[in-house]
């Protein structure tokens, strides 16, 4: 089958290994040069892949495939409209606005060509995590409180208890949440809104800080065949000491390294009977609610009262390829018992099934 792998690269990474050399079963669609961007922020591309993961992408695609390699840039649409694959492998998170996720498959869409994962309205619906919580609380699914700060001018509410957590709305993979994103007092509270919506250009999202423990779970699969791999825990005892309880960029990508990895992850996390069927049943009733397919990895973290909440909800799941880099998704997949690159190509598979391609 020929499956199109489209992506976008870190910015300091720019050449992909054995790009340039072309074979039955891997090639890369050249696209024209595009001036190499300055870093804004630390995290500026932390949603983006690595040429390491990249490149192990399109290693477990070409066991069973002929595959392209197509940089997710303004140039995509028309590579896609002359190559035309029979589907694409689909991990762009894209740059530019509340729906950046969504633009690719959107163009996939115009061009009936299938992919893998979710569709844009649910892309963009999980990005905006306002909109998610929304459609959450409609259907009964608990999640924390929340309020939308959308410009500077406008009042930050007072009727919260603290601590709180303050986010970036539309970002992910822990962009804009740092360890002094928990916060103890309106002063706090006051400028870490300012700071987000300065910085980040977009509106700051204020969220009741849950304190109990934080899992994450990744699912495979569409409708009933949807199922839930090996429940992980972050274990924030791990981190430094007296930082704050949360799964910061600080500790995802800067204490974690894999030269010097922590001992964050728990995986299958050790929790009881009840409580473990209480997290598989909040994640599917998500994971089906918000329409996502083919994949998605759901975080939970546990109420006052012990209860399960909805954090975050990741259609486009990280998948790090080095046991060490502690990616949650393939953790759970390995414990499951699929090697790296079965998993990839058992997403490939369920996205195939749903298109009628097997």
């Amino acid at each position: 089958m020929q499956v199109a792998l489209l992506y976008n690269l870190k910015k300091e990474n720019s050449e992909l290994n054995g790009a340039n050399s072309e074979t039955s079963s891997q090639k890369t669609f050249q696209s024209l040069e595009t001036p190499q961007e300055t870093l804004t922020r630390i995290d500026t591309y932390a949603e983006w892949d690595t040429i390491e993961t990249i490149n192990a992408l399109r290693d477990a695609l070409a066991i069973r495939h002929d595959v392209t390699l197509i940089e997710a840039d303004e140039f995509a649409f028309e590579k896609l409209r002359l190559l035309k694959p029979e589907i694409v492998f689909n991990v762009t998170e894209g740059k530019y606005g509340a729906s950046r996720e969504a633009q690719i498959p959107a163009m996939l869409e115009m061009l009936e060509i299938p992919y893998t994962g979710s569709d844009p309205v649910t892309l963009g619906i999980c990005l905006d995590k306002s909109r998610a919580k929304e459609i959450l609380s409609y259907y009964n699914i608990a999640n924390p409180k929340f309020k939308v700060i959308k410009d500077l001018e406008e009042e930050i509410p007072n009727d919260f208890s603290f601590p709180l957590i303050v986010k970036p709305l539309f970002e992910g993979s822990s962009k804009g949440i740092f360890n002094k994103s928990v916060v103890e007092n309106m002063n706090e509270l006051t400028e870490i809104v300012k700071e987000i919506i300065s910085e980040y250009k977009e509106p700051a999202l204020i969220e009741e800080f849950l304190p109990g423990r934080e899992f994450t779970v990744a699912i495979l699969g569409n409708k009933d065949r949807a199922r839930i791999l090996p429940i992980v825990e972050i274990k924030f005892d791990a981190l430094p000491k007296d930082v704050k309880p949360i799964y910061s960029y600080e500790a995802k990508w800067i204490w974690d390294q894999s030269e010097f990895p922590h001992d964050i992850y728990e995986c299958p996390a050790q929790v009881s009977n009840e409580l473990n069927q209480k997290i598989k049943n909040i994640c599917l009733s998500t994971y089906h609610t918000l329409g996502c397919r083919d994949w998605a990895r759901v975080d939970v973290r546990l109420d006052a009262s012990g209860e399960p909440q909805i954090i975050e909800i990741n259609p486009l799941p990280g998948i790090l390829p080095k046991a060490e880099d502690n990616s949650c998704y393939p953790r759970a997949a390995r414990i499951a018992g699929y090697t790296y690159n079965e998993m990839i190509n058992a997403v490939l598979d369920e996205a195939c099934l749903r298109n009628g391609l097997l």
